[in-house]
């Protein structure tokens, strides 16, 4: 008679088959907090829609086919023509799909855009991270072109479709597109004004010829691209269409696709312009200025990307945690576990509560608000994709040997954690444009300040960081070298205060007890024991 030798036990199941926004107490109560009530309805029916979708096992599947079958380049097709095109897994496309008619390029068009946005591509990074790219780039392509308002009123309705159309075609042929970008070149790397790239005017008004090399394009096979190049009055921001009017191809010869650490599904190239076509944006010189508000979107992207796979990897902690049992009892009830995953969890809500801070402001659109993101948006992007990465190698470790591997998906977070950090600025640029601001926009620093006192006096521990801000900002003299440490200061007071003012006591009280009080260790599970952990774990329990 045969005998069973292996009997799986103790094993946590699979975190799938739920609600991904639903599960998310935090970003719902942002969301709810920052949307008008007659909006309500219709951003919850949404937003659960996404978030069903998103923790479906059937997308979590396509997430983990998109990365084990990455883009490939092609660069001739069977004839020996040029064609410079990249083949994605089906799986790509069903991602990429989704998203586009989930509204994740539509903020712009309706009331309470942003913040239904950010929710929903916090929801969406969980599932996979890559397609969020394309996404990102589409979205923030549309403030950019509103620098020329004939190519806005030509090009923004194809943007904020909520159609996927995969086809390489004349955009005037497509009821969607989605748009790239080209920025960085080899000998300057966030230091545009090297440039080289050279653009020479053509007959036409507005039209130019581009000749150069990117060293990073992004999402190599969009539509059309925002690049920026040397025109004889200066650097300058132009539209590059991936296929002409007539239906001829543009002259766009990819070179190689990166091979990256993480964001696998995700093609990123190296891109040659020969006698290029291409539309001026903006005044020549002003590219820079042009390009602007697209960064401050891409850059609250990176803060929701992050914000995004620091929920997902808490969530699978949490779960792995709650169902696993070792030593007697389960995993999430040892006092030292707990003190883990309630840390982790802080670090998460207080992310996404900042991010969608951020998101309504934008909605706002009023002169205070926007000198807020002009401070906040770099600060942020500066601490929250900084703390991804710890959060999902120490979520990682929570499963064990369980999370090295790649079965359990936290090995595809921890590949993909480091991203946002170096995209769109790294550290360094992003604790300079906050000195920057901070210089030359007193305005901005009024604005955040104002934000920062709406709590002031609810917690002594807040107060007093408040207070130690405000003396490292009375001193500016020498102060690049301890820029990030200002920053720093600035992201974790304008989280504490955020938290103070709207999240449950237990949490705000840990936060402030440990990021502003100084009662922390160096590594996650560092709490105050005295603290109420086991109500911040349930709280981040992914369960609706």
């Amino acid at each position: 008679m045969a005998r069973s030798t292996h009997t799986v036990t103790n094993q946590a199941p699979p975190l799938a088959g739920y609600d991904v926004y639903a599960a998310d107490r935090a970003l719902v109560a942002a969301v709810e907090r920052h949307l008008a009530p007659e909006l309500l309805d219709e951003a919850r029916s949404e937003l659960s829609g996404l978030g069903r979708t998103s923790g479906s096992a059937q997308v979590q599947e396509w997430g983990v086919l998109a990365n084990e079958h990455p883009p490939r380049l092609r660069t001739h097709d069977r004839y020996g023509n040029r064609i410079d095109e990249v083949e994605f897994h089906p799986a790509w496309h069903r991602l990429l799909g989704k998203g586009v008619s989930a509204g994740l390029t539509a903020a712009w068009t309706r009331p309470g855009g942003h913040v239904r946005r950010a929710a929903a591509f916090l929801v969406w990074t969980q599932v996979e991270a890559g397609n969020g790219c394309p996404l990102s780039m589409t979205h923030a392509a549309v403030p950019a072109l509103r620098a020329d308002p004939d190519l806005a009123a030509e090009w923004e309705p194809r943007l904020t479709s909520t159609v996927y159309d995969r086809e390489l075609r004349p955009a005037g042929q497509k009821a969607g597109v989605l748009f790239g970008m080209g920025m960085t070149e080899k000998q300057g790397g966030s230091d545009v004004r090297a440039n080289t790239t050279a653009a020479a005017p053509l007959a036409e008004d507005g039209t130019y010829e581009l000749t150069g090399h990117k060293w990073f394009c992004s999402a190599p096979m969009s539509d059309g691209f925002l690049v920026l190049a040397q025109a004889p009055e200066g650097l300058t921001c132009f539209l590059v269409p991936r296929v002409l009017p007539d239906g001829s191809r543009n002259v766009f010869l990819l070179q190689r696709l990166k091979d990256k650490l993480g964001n696998r599904s995700n093609a990123s190239a190296e891109v040659e312009f020969d006698g290029t076509w291409a539309r001026r944006v903006g005044a020549e010189g002003r590219g820079v200025r042009t390009v602007i508000e697209m960064v401050a979107a891409t850059r609250l992207d990176c803060v929701l990307g992050s914000a995004g796979l620091m929920r997902q990897a808490v969530a699978q902690a949490v779960h792995h945690c709650a169902h696993r049992e070792a030593f007697g009892g389960k995993l999430a009830d040892k006092p030292l576990m707990r003190n883990v995953l309630a840390d982790l969890a802080l670090e998460s809500e207080a992310a996404t509560t900042l991010a969608l801070r951020l998101a309504a402001a934008w909605d706002d659109g009023g002169e205070q608000e926007r000198a807020f993101l002009r401070l906040a948006v770099p600060a942020a992007k500066y601490w929250v994709t900084k703390r991804c990465p710890a959060v999902a190698v120490e979520a990682a470790e929570c499963l064990g040997g369980n999370g090295y591997v790649e079965e359990s998906g936290l090995p595809r977070l921890v590949r993909e954690s480091p991203l946002n950090s170096i995209w769109e600025g790294a550290g360094n640029i992003q604790a300079l444009d906050v000195l920057r601001v901070l210089r030359r926009e007193p305005a901005a620093l009024n604005a955040t300040l104002t934000e920062v006192g709406r709590a002031r006096g609810a917690d002594h521990r807040l107060d007093a960081a408040i207070k130690g801000l405000l003396t490292e900002l009375a001193d500016l003299e020498g102060v690049e070298a301890r820029a990030r440490r200002v920053v720093e200061r600035l992201a974790l007071v304008l989280q504490g205060s955020l938290l103070v003012r709207y999240a449950p006591p237990e949490v705000a009280d840990a936060f402030c007890a440990s990021r502003l009080g100084g009662d922390w260790g160096a590594s996650f599970g560092t709490l105050p024991h005295t603290l109420d952990l086991g109500a911040i774990v349930t709280r981040a329990r992914p369960t609706d």
